[in-house]
Formats: structure tokens, sequence, C-alpha cells
């Protein structure tokens, strides 16, 4: 984000509007008629128009029928079957018209839609397979069904209407028995005793009266609430999606329209007080805040370009004048400094290192460059800008650039090193390619001139650690070859220590750093919005999706020629996310805005990449849902708005993402909707914390034994090291070359045997690369003409979450069931398939301490803390089919267990503590859980430290679990990724202990935020929690006083329901370990 991204003398806050109260509200709102927070009163106290007796027996009688269906869990309640149903209690016909008032009465409680008619199916056919099948249900897909029904085609065409049926529903929380599983977030279809559907009936009731009464209040003496009742009911009377009509909530009022050009669209300001005169906006905006214009800052260079230069800068990028920050490095080059320049985002950072590559390259053809980006994408993107100022360049036509990482075939990487001037990598090639054969490079290196790495904020923790140690290879390379005379130039986004962060991952110490920012920036709006409750008298209905308020949110906007990105945190959420966009355009028929819509994210297939690059980069498109992959500078053209679906992990990234829009200087908006996760609820409450809290540092471990001998041995493979390399590797280079390596009678020191041929191959910069699966999709196979092709590859980790037997696999938004997988070819045959349910995997992952190689005390403490091996078991035992956050169906699986190793540390907790905890009603799991957290929040490089997080339905539920955890802290490194980090927290984790207490006692948060016992990387957001039981428990591993009675009860009975944690049994140890003393 640019750095007006907290609040400065040029920002203002807006309050948001509140939400319209029920005595206030409007039928000229539109679709509703009542809303509101206040309680209704009951029918007696309120004298009624007598039509509104008569429509009373209507829904008396709908409810009946309705609450019947409710006890029966697999009866479609679609409009034909209710109808009959209610005109024989009623002994007279149903007229569409009535059900329509109710449905204005009561809008977010009757659903009263048409629906894709195979949204009523579970498997593979339109009927429910029997439940009686000797006895046991039938599990198995039946795939040939799918095929029949889907073509095998991604074209989205228009609805038939055929293809759709009119359903009735209530949507209020129709529960059954109490579940067996409280923490689950998900729920069955509700199975009700005769009991449960009565009253059920009876609350419905009476909250249709209160919606009656509260019409009657809000009507002034001169209008008819009966009028007005019947005006508001012409809204919800259902139209086929095949016929051009109206449609769901954030849909246009105006019918359709076209989509104006970016240029012509109305400004940023007006579209938001739009949204405010919706008909579904309930109050969502809670708060908004507006950062003005700002004007630009120009400069002047010492040494002007040359006009060759000057003519093509215009040509190209229609540039006439540089910023001042621009002025500044580009001085600060021709000069001979290093330079890194820390400014807003669309600030025109790259020209800074561009410009001095074409003016070396005036002054010595042979000069060459390295530019080192973090993503593909973004050297694709920075390659095309590059080869359009040399094309528009008189005397640098000629000079020639190319990519060369992962994906430049290996008959193509000779001629780049030997006849291109300019390459784009990135540290991975850099650390495997290039130094490994540093003698095929030297011409190159000889007359490097300038090495530019871009987006350096991105470089941190573990993967930031081993980069710092390739740039030192480098350095020492490049010197060996005769070459001291290399500029080192940076870009970042703002970061709090900028010149100190380049100085670690560069090993320099001259660094010029710039941080005024000369460039333009537009007004920005900033909208922080929470999904509205789903009936404003009850809530304990919960709240509407932060998935369909924001994709709702971005097809408002598109239709308004705002040019929108959709972040998402997780791949999957990314591709549900294109699959709602998908049906809701489709159904809409706005096949104009699909057509100009895509995801993006990890995992495509190379050519899926590039083709959505170049559209993406072309301007072409006008809206794209992304994981973070595009997060960083990739110029995807005029991005009008940036939508964030949940909290994007950290404050710094929220800025990043949030700076994504307005690259054009032209009025932006960027918009945080939040999930229901506590840390996002923390943020809606606590808004001021996305705007004023301070960049947390940059960390870089310079000091990791591991990573340093790793690097070592390649740097010595490279060129035999000598104790001088000192002045590249630091201190520690003296004690590891004569221990790790090999030292010749010369004296010179070489990598150890076993790192031979290739030692680079011993280390992945970012973790082992997995092993992948192929999704194939066989529809077509066996056809005329018809044959499989690959989908895309899946690594390991994500593979045995996504494509076992039966699964719903999403790409692009478009659905495929997994016919079959076969492990042992690393294959998932997959199907076409328009199915309306997505499917979860039923999974229990145990992290396990096996081995214990180091011990070492807790200051001041009777406990110790325990390092060593660890095991990681996951197994995926079934899945649910889902539907609107409903189980449709459960499946059982067998699948093998995924089984890895990896190190780490934990601390046993006391069973006297285990105790104290069970007589104050406190979760033991929850405690331990929260402690975990709160240890990670006080680690600096907690990004590459996991632990093991508590899932909700397990340790909230009411039914004995059979799986029990031992009380334990745990810590690990990702498996295959090495590095030391819970070595190095194990080392300092008296320290670590003593913060994350003083931390949790401090907060003044009242059950956690993100500064104490909540994570926002944990997996299961951070459910299973208790600030409370982790204060106690951290006090307990400091050996620290514990007054019981200071320790209030969580319940006024001792805790119910079943533990699912016991005393943590010893760790078996290698023979001659000592307790290590603090």
């Amino acid at each position: 984000m640019d750095s007006q991204a907290g609040p400065s003398d040029t920002s203002r806050k807006r309050k948001a509007p509140p939400a319209t109260d029920c005595n206030t509200t409007k039928s000229s709102r539109g679709a509703s008629i009542s809303k509101g927070k206040a309680k209704g009163k009951r029918k007696e106290d309120v004298i009624w128009p007598e039509y509104f007796d008569s429509l009373f027996k209507v829904f008396k009688a709908l409810n009946t029928v309705l609450a019947f269906c409710s006890s029966r869990k697999h009866m479609a309640t679609t409009f034909t079957v209710v109808r009959s149903s209610v005109e024989s209690l009623l002994k007279q016909p149903l007229d569409l018209s009535k059900v329509a008032e109710i449905k204005a009465l009561l809008p977010d409680i009757v659903k009263f839609a048409y629906i894709p008619r195979n949204e009523l199916r579970v498997h593979g056919d339109s009927r429910v397979q029997s439940e009686d099948r000797g006895g046991r249900r039938d599990r198995s897909p039946d795939y040939g069904a799918f095929m029949e029904s889907a073509p095998s085609s991604s074209r989205i065409g228009g609805p038939t209407e055929d293809e759709h049926v009119l359903i009735l529903e209530f949507v209020d929380n129709a529960k059954g028995k109490k579940s067996a599983n409280a923490g689950f977030a998900l729920a069955p279809p509700p199975s009700l005793t005769p009991q449960a559907v009565q009253k059920l009936i009876e609350k419905r009731n009476l909250r249709f009266s209160q919606a009656v009464n509260e019409l009657l209040h809000a009507t002034s003496d001169s209008n008819d609430p009966v009028a007005l009742l019947q005006s508001a009911a012409h809204d919800h009377i259902p139209v086929n999606p095949s016929t051009p009509s109206r449609a769901s909530p954030f849909s246009d009022v105006k019918g359709k329209v076209a989509v104006p050009e970016s240029k012509d669209r109305a400004t940023i300001e007006a579209i938001i007080n739009e949204i405010q005169t919706q008909g579904w906006y309930k109050g969502q905006i809670v708060d908004h805040r507006v950062f003005d214009a700002k004007a630009s800052l120009m400069g002047t260079l010492d040494t002007p370009l040359s006009p060759r230069i000057s003519q093509a800068l215009k040509e190209s990028r229609n540039i006439t004048a540089l910023y001042g920050h621009q002025v500044a490095a580009i001085n600060a080059v021709s000069s001979g400094d290093n330079v890194i320049v820390s400014t807003s985002t669309a600030s025109g950072k790259s020209v800074i290192y561009q410009l001095p590559v074409l003016k070396f390259l005036e002054e010595d053809a042979d000069a060459t460059a390295i530019f080192i980006y973090p993503t593909k994408a973004l050297a694709q993107d920075q390659k095309a800008a590059l080869e359009q100022l040399l094309c528009a360049c008189p005397s640098l036509e000629h000079i020639k650039v190319a990519t060369y990482d992962g994906d430049t075939p290996q008959d193509k990487r000779a001629v780049i090193r030997e006849t291109t001037s300019v390459i784009f990598t990135n540290f991975d090639m850099l650390h495997a390619s290039i130094l490994p054969h540093e003698d095929l490079w030297r011409r190159f290196l000889k007359n490097l001139k300038i090495v530019a790495v871009d987006e350096l904020h991105y470089y941190s923790d573990l993967f930031g650690s081993h980069v710092a140690m390739v740039m030192r290879r480098f350095r020492r390379v490049c010197a060996a070859v005769g070459n001291r005379r290399s500029r080192f130039v940076s870009c970042s986004a703002t970061i709090a220590k900028p010149k100190q962060h380049m100085k670690d991952i560069f090993g320099i110490e001259d660094v010029v750093e710039i941080m005024e920012d000369g460039a333009p920036s537009g007004r920005k709006d900033f909208l922080v919005w929470n999904p509205p409750p789903l009936d404003a008298m009850d809530p304990t209905l919960g709240r509407h999706s932060s998935m369909s308020e924001a994709v709702g949110l971005m097809r408002f906007l598109m239709k308004r020629g705002v040019r929108c990105i959709l972040f998402c945190k997780i791949r999957k959420t990314c591709e549900l996310a294109m699959k709602t966009l998908r049906s809701d355009l489709s159904a809409e028929g706005r096949l104009d805005i699909l057509n100009k819509v895509m995801s993006y994210r990890g995992g495509y297939s190379q050519e899926d990449r590039r083709r959505i690059e170049r559209e993406a980069f072309s301007g072409q498109l006008l809206g794209i849902v992304a994981t973070n992959a595009l997060e960083l500078g990739v110029d995807i053209g005029v991005l009008d708005a940036v939508i964030m679906l949940g909290f994007p992990v950290s404050v710094a990234s929220f800025r990043q993402q949030a700076g994504r829009a307005g690259r054009r200087a032209r009025d932006a908006l960027a918009v945080f909707v939040a999930d229901s996760l506590p840390i996002d609820q923390h943020y809606i409450e606590y808004p001021n914390e996305l705007f004023d809290t301070p960049v947390k540092d940059l960390v870089i471990d310079l000091e990791s034994k591991i990573i340093l001998e790793a690097h070592l041995q390649c740097a010595a493979h490279e060129m035999p090291l000598t104790l001088e390399d000192e002045k590249y590797f630091g201190p520690l280079t003296k004690e590891l070359c004569e221990t790790k390596l090999s030292k010749d009678k010369d004296g010179w020191y070489h990598p150890h045997p076993k790192f031979l041929p290739y030692p680079a191959r011993h280390i992945a910069l970012r973790g082992v690369e997995e092993e992948k699966y192929v999704v194939i999709d066989v529809t077509k196979l066996g056809q005329a003409g018809g044959d499989g092709h690959i989908v895309e590859e899946v690594e390991v980790s994500r593979a045995l979450f996504e494509i076992y037997e039966g699964a719903v696999f999403i790409h692009q938004g478009m659905t495929f069931v997994v016919k079959e997988v076969s492990h042992d070819s690393k294959q998932a045959r997959v199907i076409r398939a328009d199915v309306n349910f997505i499917t979860q995997p039923r999974d229990f992952t145990n992290v396990d301490a096996t081995q214990t190689h180091r011990i070492r005390e807790i200051k001041a403490s009777l406990c110790h803390a325990f390092y060593g091996r660890i095991e990681l078991l996951t197994l995926v035992f079934g899945y649910f089919k889902i539907r609107n956050k409903k189980i449709l169906d459960s499946v059982d699986l067998e699948t093998p267990p995924w089984r890895r190793e990896t190190t780490g540390f934990w601390i046993d907790v006391p069973k006297e503590t285990l105790h104290l905890l069970k007589e104050k009603s406190i979760n033991a799991a929850a405690a331990i859980h929260s402690a975990q957290h709160a240890i990670l929040n006080r680690f600096a490089m907690r990004g590459d430290l996991h632990t093991e997080c508590k899932v909700p339905e397990k340790e909230y539920r009411t039914t004995e679990s059979q799986r029990k955890r031992p009380a334990r802290l745990i810590f690990y490194d990702t498996a295959g990724k090495g590095g030391g980090v819970a070595g190095k927290a194990f080392d300092h984790v008296s320290e670590i202990l003593t913060k994350a207490h003083e931390r949790v006692a401090m907060c003044s948060c009242e059950e956690g935020c993100a500064e104490c016992v909540n994570s926002p990387s944990c997996r299961e957001g951070n459910v299973v929690s208790s600030k409370l039981g982790a204060f106690v428990v951290l006090k307990s591993l400091l050996g620290l006083p514990i007054d019981p009675d200071s320790i209030p009860e969580q319940y006024e009975e001792p805790l119910q329901g079943y533990q699912t944690i016991i005393e943590a049994p010893p760790v078996r140890a290698i023979v001659g370990v000592d307790v290590e003393k603090e």
C-alpha cells in the first residue's frame, strides 16, 4: 500500500451511516418491508387490518408444511410439493402473490426463488439413494450419472427453463437434537422431534406477528399498509432465470446495462453512495476512511538522460519527467552507490534500475544486468516493459533480454548466457543454476553493471536468510572473476527499516536509503465491511457469508465499470469465489462480464499461467480473483478496486494488497470483507489498528549454523574457500570450515564428499520441492475424437485434501468430480460435472514427539523444554458433501496415511496445571492452543515455525473422542525445509516464554487478539481459544506462583463433556543427553 496507508494530516475518517431502524424503514427502500433490531410486539398489542389476519392463516399453513419438511432430512421443498400440501390445509388455492407478500415481510428468513435443478442433487442422479440397502447407505458416487448430466465443456452458457426449479423454504435455525459435535462449523440437515417441530412452528408464527407489527408501526396514517406490502411484494415474485429479469442481491434494479469503460465510470465516492441506497445494503460498512489525493513531486537528474532514452521513455510510457524519488535513486546509482527505494505501490520504482541499465548499454554494448523477482509473473511483466522501452530506443533495439527461470527450456539456456544483455530471474535459479556453473557465466558476470532485486520485503524469515547467503556467494563469485564494480539496487514496499534490511540481504554496508515518495496518488476510500445478520431480530442465526458478500460486491462494482481484484487467502477459496461468480453472472445473463473475469493462483500449468498473465497485463480483464500471487507489483492494468476476502494474515499484507488499486493516480477503493473468525472480528471492533499499527521489522537470521554450513558447502564447490572469505560469510566461517568441510594440503576448503557432486541440490530455498499429482480430465475419453488432457498439477500436500475419489475439484471456477486416484502413478482422473455442492475432507493430523535429542531448563522453573524428532501423520478418512454450510452426505474413504519427519521442540504441561484448569472449567485444549499462539507471536521467525492447532469439531464435541492428545505445547519446522528455526526458538525458550506471559498479562483485550493469543495463520481460525487458560499455562511453565482463588471459573457448573487432553507421557531420549542450563 502507499505511504498514505495510515491516518495522516490528509486523511479523514467518515462515520458509516447506521443500519436502518425498524421504525423508519420505508417501502421505497425497495425489496423489503420489515427490518429492525427492536423487539416486535405480539399481535394482541396492535389491531391488525383483516387482510393481515387472512395472510397469517396462509403463513401458518406454510409454516406447518415447511416445519414438517424440516423434520425429514431429504425432503426437497419445491414449490410444487409445498403448494399442494398448503392448499389441502387451507381448502383454497395458494396464490403466488401471497407467498411473495410473506417474503416481503420476512425477506431474510423466507427463500422463494428459482435455483438450478442440480442443486437438489446430492448423488449422481436427482433421486436420493436408498437409506435401506442391506442396512447400509450406498456411499459410492454415481460417476456415470454425472457424465450424462454434464457436458465436458468449460463454456458457461445461459440456463434453460428445464434446468431450474422453484423452491420455498425457511432459512432460519431449524435445529434438531443437540449436535454431537458442538464445535463443528457445518451442520447436517436437521431431523426434528415432534416437540421441536411444534416449538419451531410457534417461533416462526411469533416472528410473523412481529414483522406485521413493525410494518404497522412504521406506516404513517396517510399510507395503507396493505398497499405498501402488495407493492413491495412485486419485487419478490420469482422469475425463471431464463427470462430476462431482476435477480439476486447485489444485482441492478435497472436491469442489464452495458458496462462503461473504466475511464467513463462514476467516481468511487458516487458508487459508495449508491451502494448505501441499495435494498440489500444493511449497514455492512462499519468503518469508512478517505485519504485525499496527493500531488507529484518532481526532480531533475544531475546528468540528463540522452535524447534517445528520453524519447524512448516518452514514446513507450508517456514519461516526460521523473519523480523526486526516481531522480534521487538514479543519481545515487550514477555516483556508484548501492540504493534501496521504499515507496508506495505503483510509484514507478522499476524505472530506477531500468534507466541506468539503458545508460550503461549506450556506453558499453557488452554491459549486462540481472533483474531478480520473487515470482515468475512479475518477471514476465517487467520483461515486457523493458522490451517495450528498448524497442522505442533507436540505438538499443538490438539488445536481447530473456527470462531465465525453471520454465526456460534447457536447449535455450546456452544461447541466453552468450547473447543476452539482461536476464530476468529469481534467487532459486541464481542458487541452483547460475552459481554452480559460474564458469559458463563468466562473460556475463565480468560485464555485470547492475543487480536489481525487486520486492525486497518479500525476502525475510527462513527464505530471506537463505537468500542472504546466496547474495554473499554471488558477490564472492563476481569478485573472483574481477568484477567489484556492480551496483546493487533494490525496491520495496513501505517497510520499517529498509536500509538495514538491504544490508542484511546483500551483506554490504554502503547503502543509500530513499523513502520520500514523489509519485502522485488519487483519492482512496477504505471500507471495513462486516456481513449483515441473517435476521436482525434473531442473532443466533449468524451472519451472511463473507464469500457471498465479497462476490456480490465485486459483481456490483464490475457492472459499473470498476475494475476489481478479489484477494483470497488460499487457493480453494479462490476457486470457490470464481465458481460463485460463474454461477451468479450466468444466472443474471451477464456473460459479457463473465468473459472478462479470471482466477489466478499458484498451481496452474505454465500455458494457463502465461495466458492469464497476457490478458491481465493487457488490461482486458474486468475482474481477477487471486491469491497473494498477485499481491506483488505486477502491473495488471488499471485497477480501481481491491476486495480482500478475510484478513490477509498481516497488517503489512493488508496494506500491500490495498495498494494494488489506483495505480494510475485515479480514485480507488479498498474493501476488507471480514470473515466470522475471531481475528477478523477483532479488526471490525478495532479498525484503527489496520491503519495505525506499525509494520513489524523484517527478520533475517545470519547466525544459523545450519543455513550457513549448507551455503558454505555450495560456495566451496563454486570455488574453494579460504578463511579470508569470512568477510562474506561472517565470524562462524572458520569454525564451520574446519569442522564441516574438507581441507586440502594447500589450505583450501572444499565441500564435504557427502554433498558432492552438486551441493546446491541439498538446499531448497523455499523448502523441498514436493512430488505432484497430475489431474487429468477424462470426460471425453472413449468418445469419437476425444482424449484426456491435463487440467493441472497438484502438490502432494494439497492433493491429500483435494483429489480423493468422489471429491469435487475446482479449476477456474469449473467443477470436476474425481473418478479415480492412483497413488502409485500420482494421477487423478476427473470428469467435468456441474455439481452444486462441494466436498470437504474428514481428516486429522497428529504431531508427535518421537525422540529427545536435547533438554533445556526453563529459567526459575521445574519444567524443561525438549528438542528432537517430530513425526507428522495426516489421514483423510472420509469427506462431507456440503451445500450452504449444510452437510448433505458423509462418505467414508480408505486412503494411505501421509507421514513426514521433522525437528521441533516441546514443553509438557504439569499435571497440577491440568487439574487446576479442570477445576476452573477451563478447556485444556483451548488453553494449550492459545499458549502456543502466544509463544509464536513473540518469536521473530514465527512464519517458519508451526504448531498443532486444535480443531473445534473435536475439542468441543459432546460425545467422547477416541483421539486423545498429550498435554504438550509443541512446535516444529516445516518438513523438508530445514533451517533450524525450531532449534533457534528452543535456544531462547525462557526468553520467549517470559515475553509471551507478559504480553498476555498486559493485553487489554477480553478474549484474545493478534497481539496475544490469536494467530492470523491459525489453520482452525482461533476458534478453540482461551486467553485465561493460556495465562495459567504460561505462568505454570515459568514456575510463577498461581493463586487458584484469583482465577475465575469460566462457567457456573463444572466443565461438561469429554476432555481430549491427557497427561503427556515422557519421550524417549538418545543416550547421553544432559540438561542444558539457562
